[in-house]
This record gives C-alpha cells, sequence and structure tokens, in this order.
C-alpha cells in the first residue's frame, strides 16, 4: 500500500486547482513525494445551491461538465489504478487550460465533458477511449460524492478547490493555497515549506486576499511566460503592470 505524502482534491474545471497542480507536480519532482490525486466535484459542493442566484449564467454548465469528467477519472481509477490519475489530470487541465480563449464562451461550455471533448484527452493520458461511457453514467456520483464529503470534512464546508491534505491520515489540511501563476522550480519548494509549516499549527485557519492577479493560464488570454506583467486586482478590465 502506497503511503501518499499528500491527498490532492481536484475538479478539472477549476482553473486555480489547475495552477495549484502544476506546483504540486514541481514539488513532486524535486522532492520525490507521492500524491494520491483525490475527487471533489463542485458541481456536488454546490448541489443545493440555486445558479442562477449566485453564479454567472455559464457556471452551472461548467460545473456539470466537471462532474462528468471526474465520472470518467472515477472509471478509469476503478479500471487502470490510482497511478492514472496524475496522467488523466494533466490531459484535462493542458485540454481546458492551456489553449486559445473560445469564440463562443456558450458553446464552448456545452461541448466540454462531451464525448467529442473527452476522448483526445483520454488518448492524451495513454487511456481507452472506451472509458467515454462513464460520462453520462450516474452510478459514479455516490463515489464523487463520498470523495467530496470526505474533503470537506477535513477543512469545513465554506471553502472551494482544491483541497490539499499534507501528511495523510493525521496531518492537516487546508483549501489551496489558491495562486494565480505557477511558481519557479525554487519557490515552488519554498512555497511548498512554507505552506505545511503554517498547516502543521493546529490553531492556524485562515490567511486571505481578496485582491489578485487573473489566474496566468492561455485560456484566459494571458501566456504563462507573461505572467506577473498583467494584473487585474478588482474583477474588472486587465491593465499592464508599470
Amino acid at each position: 500500500m502506497t503511503n501518499y505524502d499528500a491527498h490532492f482534491y481536484w475538479d478539472p474545471v477549476c482553473p486555480f486547482a489547475w495552477i495549484t497542480s502544476r506546483w504540486v507536480h514541481k514539488v513532486v519532482e524535486q522532492r520525490g513525494y507521492q500524491v494520491d490525486w483525490r475527487f471533489i466535484s463542485l458541481r456536488i459542493v454546490n448541489a443545493a445551491v440555486d445558479y442562477d442566484a449566485h453564479f454567472p449564467p455559464e457556471y452551472e454548465a461548467g460545473h456539470s461538465a466537471g462532474q462528468r469528467m471526474l465520472r470518467v477519472a472515477a472509471a478509469a481509477r476503478a479500471e487502470h489504478g490510482r497511478e492514472s490519475m496524475g496522467a488523466l489530470y494533466t490531459a484535462y487541465g493542458e485540454a481546458i487550460f492551456d489553449r486559445e480563449p473560445p469564440e463562443d464562451n456558450v458553446a464552448w461550455r456545452n461541448f466540454m465533458g462531451t464525448p467529442e471533448h473527452v476522448e483526445p484527452i483520454l488518448a492524451a493520458a495513454g487511456l481507452p477511449s472506451s472509458l467515454v461511457d462513464a460520462l453520462y453514467d450516474e452510478s459514479y456520483d455516490a463515489e464523487l460524492t463520498a470523495e467530496t464529503e470526505e474533503a470537506l470534512e477535513l477543512t469545513g464546508k465554506d471553502v472551494g478547490t482544491p483541497i490539499i491534505h499534507y501528511q495523510p491520515p493525521e496531518g492537516p489540511a487546508l483549501f489551496g493555497p489558491v495562486i494565480s501563476r505557477v511558481p519557479s522550480d525554487e519557490d515552488a519548494a519554498a512555497l511548498w515549506d512554507h505552506v505545511v509549516g503554517l498547516a502543521m499549527f493546529p490553531s492556524f485557519t485562515e490567511l486571505k486576499r481578496s485582491l489578485r492577479e487573473l489566474p496566468a493560464l492561455r485560456a484566459f488570454g494571458i501566456d504563462p511566460a507573461d505572467a506577473g506583467k498583467v494584473e487585474d486586482w478588482h474583477g474588472g478590465s486587465r491593465r499592464q503592470k508599470k
């Protein structure tokens, strides 16, 4: 049985979870850690929420697509083992976020989580295309719900994605860190140590600031190579850093 250094709970449609996961990958490469890539469904987290009242119009379609893609991940994990999850999450993230912005956001949201979208992603992850049959198989939702509830029991329910459980099963868990760009190799290890250091204080609860950059993702119109040159601190139009 693998002894994991961390459990990372992810939903494929969350851009901040994707950026944080690339940070974790850098740390894994440097330190040889073992990470179990587990599921948290934003659609299940918000099952009781009135989407029309609380979210922009495209969120429900996006979260529903994420749930369908997690069904495929659950099927892949059952058939090909937990070790297949890292490659599948990478393939999902690259297809969703490492691309040019869509010309039609509504059409893109409706395309995500369809067989036509997921089949090439499975191929990129080295997995069989037959797994697309799980997209609309609601029998996987019990597993997704159980793992989502597991994640929220670690942190409390008023959080988003990702959730990272450090040194499981007895270690602490936190929502985040929420980062807008992938750190350098050197900064990645330092950030890991700082986050784990804070998490190890039993009384530590939260650090937060609402000012943030746009996620440095091609899908949002920002080349990661230009990260830090464009800011959006208030959710409005972008502006160049001076």
